[in-house]
């Protein structure tokens, strides 16, 4: 059975240049940080924001984390997008200029497995030019068909770095495996998907150690599948059924700092900020780190073809802007929004001597 943690998590001198970008006693201020990371950000991305939308396939979950309102013991409706559904809501995305779809599921069910997982993606890659997924954990060769289905990223948050933190808050599942959860971004980029997206749920463990220890996994995935696209999330716990709360709530402060620090630290990763975040302060990172962001988000099953009857959320949307309203805010501060920046001529698996790079 395996218990010793990689090698990478304890690496400190992986992280040892963000600590001091961390430190709330303005060892370095938030003014300085800001003005650093939007001179990083103008040099390597411009004035762009690069858009996509999540598109909930399935409300159906095997696991009981203690935080989501899709758990297994939550007591709300459960359903899935049939095939004619699921072109319903991607014309509908359409219809909105969206052209990058994250696809999003629970954990493997027999309600929705693999072979349904496959059939979404197939008929989303018909459509929009670029599909990713955030959905159960699968092997290497599971992920090699889903690249060949039309998926060119996942995103997997490993939700906290705190071994024992995640085994109490993973009350039972095949979510429940801590190292497990840590090399799905590697199965994945081994199996030939392009891009890969991590985070840490913030609020589930000390924010600090969390930022680290996420700085770790970073570095340690760029150097080696240097090949790889990698982006780091930074979602905040949001309201939701089961009305957990967060034991260390992060603020917009120390939020703030932590992506200024990630885009200093890292000036090559795409960070990306969702609409789990209140438009002010999305609108305030715009420019300052972020490079990438949800938009129009519905967090509901069938939420855009029928938002009036589309059920249970996963978790509350802060910032409820249509598509047209987004864009607006964004011009406001001269950047410009980007809906399609991949094109599907790069859909596929890439090739296997291209995977491993060190």
């Amino acid at each position: 059975m395996r218990n010793a943690l990689p090698a990478w998590l304890t690496d400190e001198q992986l992280s040892s240049d963000i600590v001091p970008m961390l430190d709330q006693g303005d060892a370095v201020s938030l003014e300085q940080l800001a003005a650093e990371a939007q001179a990083a950000t103008l040099r390597r991305f411009g004035r762009v924001m690069s858009l996509y939308a999540p598109l909930y396939l399935s409300n159906f979950c095997s696991s009981g984390c203690v935080y989501c309102g899709f758990a297994s013991d939550r007591k709300t409706s459960r359903r899935r997008l049939e095939s004619n559904e699921i072109e319903k809501e991607l014309a509908a995305m359409r219809s909105l200029g969206i052209g990058d779809v994250l696809l999003l599921t629970g954990e493997r069910t027999g309600a929705a497995g693999f072979s349904y997982l496959c059939r979404a993606v197939d008929a989303a890659a018909k459509i929009m030019p670029r599909v990713s997924v955030e959905a159960f954990p699968m092997t290497v060769a599971e992920y090699r068909a889903l690249a060949e289905c039309g998926c060119t990223g996942i995103t997997i948050y490993q939700e906290t770095y705190d071994p024992e933190n995640y085994r109490e808050l993973h009350r039972w599942g095949p979510k429940k495996d801590f190292l497990e959860r840590l090399e799905i971004p590697e199965r994945a980029l081994q199996g030939g998907i392009r891009s890969v997206g991590i985070g840490a749920l913030l609020g589930l463990s000390e924010p600090v150690a969390e930022a680290l220890a996420l700085a770790r996994h970073v570095r340690h995935l760029c150097q080696t599948y240097w090949k790889a696209g990698i982006s780091v999330s930074f979602p905040r716990i949001r309201p939701q059924e089961g009305g957990y709360q967060p034991a260390w709530p992060v603020d917009d402060r120390f939020l703030a700092r932590m992506i200024f620090a990630f885009r200093v630290g890292m000036p090559d990763v795409d960070l990306v900020l969702s609409t789990r975040e209140k438009p002010a302060f999305r609108d305030g990172m715009a420019g300052l780190g972020i490079t990438r962001m949800s938009i129009a988000s519905r967090t509901t099953v069938g939420g855009y073809h029928s938002p009036d009857g589309a059920g249970a959320t996963q978790f509350e949307v802060s910032d409820n802007r249509n598509a047209e309203e987004f864009c607006h805010a964004l011009r406001s501060k001269e950047i410009e929004p980007v809906f399609k920046n991949w094109d599907p001529a790069f859909n596929g698996p890439i090739l296997q001597e291209e995977v491993a790079c060190r």
